[in-house]
């Protein structure tokens, strides 16, 4: 064991039993908070061609939420470190709520801008969701840490199904306003997180956190820490690549003559392959470790691009997406267990918010990106870029892997 992650394995303040009931907990929580990504991703660019006022523009809604998530990783790290992890979660919700309703009056008013401050306010709340998965770790120990990561993005699943459905089954819910309705579903679905995440009985914040003294090492010192960084680097790429592709592939798919209900369905098989691989990630990190595993995923990236290169029907599009986010799940699953083994309890809202500000800071670029790129070079240039991306993080991921012993054989 390395002394890097001999750091995350001091005991926190709550037993294993209620380490795993919170593991239900933000489980349940993330089936609903997790649906607002495919939502605002599934019809953010669809909005954005009724009402921008420059074809430039019809991914900007997409590309504010993940500028929004990008913002809100601080302020949420901020809170939790400050209020406590539960606190914070329902602040969070209450956001998303706003952010609903917000998107929705801006589809009945035809007000682009009123549109894009509620995607951006979705961002806001996917902050404080993205971080479910590491107060998952809180008081777990042992091969269960990196399985609480993976449980937890089991939600996910289940709202990879929530998500698109809603989109189809209520986007014309509210007569003369296509697809208000369908955030008006996802201010419900927020609704409905609250009571959950007030059951969560996390560890309170330490008191010299509590009293705004910082503890722990310095974040200059861990954002020196080389597996810090190789974990970092590795999120980025991973979610980055990911939003890069996904952006772009509603529109993409539009444009290549396939349906919006086609389109949505292929996000939802996207977002199912991102979080159904979750109920073996774990255990594959366990047997494995988290390197090997994260290096699987970024390989698996790499595929996708090749088969989206080699054509425009419906099957490339869709084998595609469930590639990425098959590969999505192993490479940013892998780096999340990276970051957790890189911070001792004190540090973890701070090295955690670090992680999170760095990696949807560049998703929310690429997110901007990928959009002018599509409408100036195509869907083909998107792709051809993912390769040397894949490539720059690989090898020293490989090289990482391969001096680290495996897992297998560990004691469970």
């Amino acid at each position: 064991m390395s002394a890097d992650s001999s750091l995350a394995l001091a005991p926190m303040s709550v037993d294993e039993g209620t380490a795993k009931r919170n593991i239900r907990v933000l489980m349940a929580a993330q089936a609903l908070g997790g649906a607002t990504g495919p939502i605002v991703i599934s019809l953010g660019g669809l909005v954005g061609q009724q009402f921008s006022p420059e074809p430039a523009l019809v991914t900007l809604p997409v590309s504010l939420f993940n500028l929004g998530l990008a913002v809100g990783t601080l302020p949420a790290a901020f809170v939790m470190r400050h209020l406590g992890r539960r606190t914070g979660y329902v602040i969070g919700a209450t956001v998303g709520m706003a952010a609903g309703l917000t998107a929705a009056l801006g589809i009945a008013l035809a007000a682009f801008a009123v549109f894009c401050l509620g995607t951006f306010a979705a961002g806001f709340y996917s902050a404080y969701v993205q971080t479910y998965r590491f107060a998952a770790t809180d008081g777990a120990t042992g091969s269960l840490r990196d399985k609480a990561i993976a449980r937890v993005m089991i939600g996910g699943l289940i709202a990879a199904v929530i998500g698109p459905q809603l989109v189809i089954w209520t986007r014309d819910a509210v007569p003369g306003t296509p697809f208000a309705g369908s955030f008006l579903g996802h201010a419900a679905l927020a609704l409905l997180a609250i009571p959950i995440l007030v059951t969560l009985r996390s560890p309170r914040p330490p008191a010299r956190a509590a009293a705004g003294v910082d503890a722990g090492r310095g974040l200059r010192e861990i954002l020196a820490t080389p597996r810090y960084l190789l974990a970092v680097a590795t999120g980025i790429v991973s979610y980055g690549l990911m939003t890069f592709v996904m952006t772009a592939a509603p529109i993409a798919m539009v444009g290549h003559g396939h349906s919006v209900d086609h389109a949505a369905l292929g996000i939802q098989w996207h977002v199912l392959a991102m979080f159904g691989p979750s109920f073996v990630t774990g255990h594959l990190m366990a047997r494995f470790g988290k390197e090997r595993v994260a290096a699987v995923g970024l390989f698996l990236i790499g595929v996708s691009a090749i088969v989206a290169l080699g054509g425009f029907d419906l099957g490339h599009f869709w084998i595609s997406l469930v590639l990425l986010g098959v590969g999505w799940n192993f490479g940013f699953i892998g780096a999340t267990a990276m970051v957790a083994d890189c911070h001792t309890p004190e540090e973890r809202t701070k090295v955690q918010g670090a992680n999170d500000f760095l990696v949807f800071g560049t998703v929310a670029a690429a997110s901007f990106f990928s959009g002018s790129l599509l409408n100036t070079s195509g869907w083909e240039t998107i792709n051809w870029l993912v390769l040397p991306a894949v490539a720059l993080i690989l090898v020293p991921l490989l090289w990482r892997a391969a001096h680290t012993p495996s897992a297998k054989g560990s004691p469970a």
